[in-house]
């Protein structure tokens, strides 16, 4: 299985188990949301990876443009502020799917 194909089956199953992701979001400490938004940051940087808005189950974020402080924090799917990181590509073959914050 390629990279792709494997990104883009781990999207259809964070967004398959809404039900258990609609469970309210983990809270963070304002040092623990800056190391995750850094370690996202790198992890893009060094594996070519693009946000992907408008596609993220609730809790599943990787972090968002302005509408909560970071990762994980989405509390509805397809969020259209929150973004995952995709393979460069990826994300305009999925529906609903934008590389801008909506």
């Amino acid at each position: 299985m390629d990279r792709r194909t494997l990104a883009a089956s781990m999207v259809a199953a964070a967004m398959s188990i809404g039900g258990v992701a609609n469970a309210t979001p983990p809270m963070m400490t304002k040092a623990q949301m800056m190391k995750v938004q850094q370690a996202n940051h790198a992890r893009a940087m060094a594996q070519h990876l693009v946000a992907c808005y408008g596609i993220a189950a609730a809790g599943k974020n990787d972090c968002a443009a302005g509408a909560h402080s970071c990762a994980g924090q989405s509390t509805i799917n397809r969020d259209p502020k929150s973004f995952v990181l995709l393979p460069v590509g990826d994300c305009q073959k999925i529906a609903g799917g934008s590389l801008t914050a909506g």
